[in-house]
């Protein structure tokens, strides 16, 4: 089965309005239908390629095989942040509409503004291609924990159930706020539709 890719919780048309803290008009439109549906293509290409690839001539250094692998799980993860991403977004920053996560985020780090202070500093150092995430630890008790990840999956922990990803690979934000990554971070968290990440959580 092919992937495709998932629909915004909102059209194209009415991110440019909803989005506007966030990013520019330009951006809602490149960035879900240029770079988040190339990586669903580029997925299918890549599970169409392994149907055939000589298995038997895979290696540490290089074959066609260890490389559509590579690709493989590069293109799976940004398809399923990007996911996340978008419908992270669209809100009005109000955590009260997330009460079991609200307090589960208050007995992790101590006060929502603990965490928030977290979030930022952890997403602001990625590297220039890479996210910050809240997860849920799935393989250690359900610890809450914001993970920095560099690409779209080094750094990730195994298990971890995403609820926000943030996106700060460039072109998700200089064509608004330039080099000015933190100026992107607090809007995305305070932009946050933070009724549909308690649905994930639960």
């Amino acid at each position: 089965m092919a992937y495709e890719l998932k629909k915004r919780p909102y059209s194209d048309e009415e991110a440019k309005k909803l989005l506007a803290p966030v990013m520019s008009p330009e951006t809602t439109d490149w960035h879900y239908n240029k770079h988040h549906l190339g990586y669903v293509v580029k997925l299918n290409e890549i599970e169409e390629k392994l149907k055939t690839a000589d298995r038997s001539k895979a290696n540490a250094n290089y074959s066609e095989f260890t490389e559509l692998k590579r690709q493989e799980s590069f293109n799976h993860a940004g398809m399923v942040l990007h996911d996340i991403f978008w419908d992270n977004l669209g809100g009005n920053g109000d955590v009260s509409q997330a009460p079991a996560l609200k307090a589960a985020i208050e007995k992790e780090f101590g006060a929502f503004q603990a965490w928030k202070e977290d979030f930022i500093a952890t997403t602001m150092g990625a590297k220039n291609s890479g996210w910050g995430l809240l997860v849920v630890d799935t393989m250690c008790g359900n610890k809450l924990r914001n993970v920095q990840v560099d690409f779209h999956h080094f750094g990730a922990i195994w298990g971890a159930k995403v609820l926000i990803a943030c996106d700060v690979f460039e072109h998700a934000y200089y064509h608004k706020d330039g080099p000015n990554r933190g100026n992107f971070i607090k809007n995305f968290v305070e932009n946050l539709h933070w009724g549909r990440i308690e649905k994930l959580f639960k």
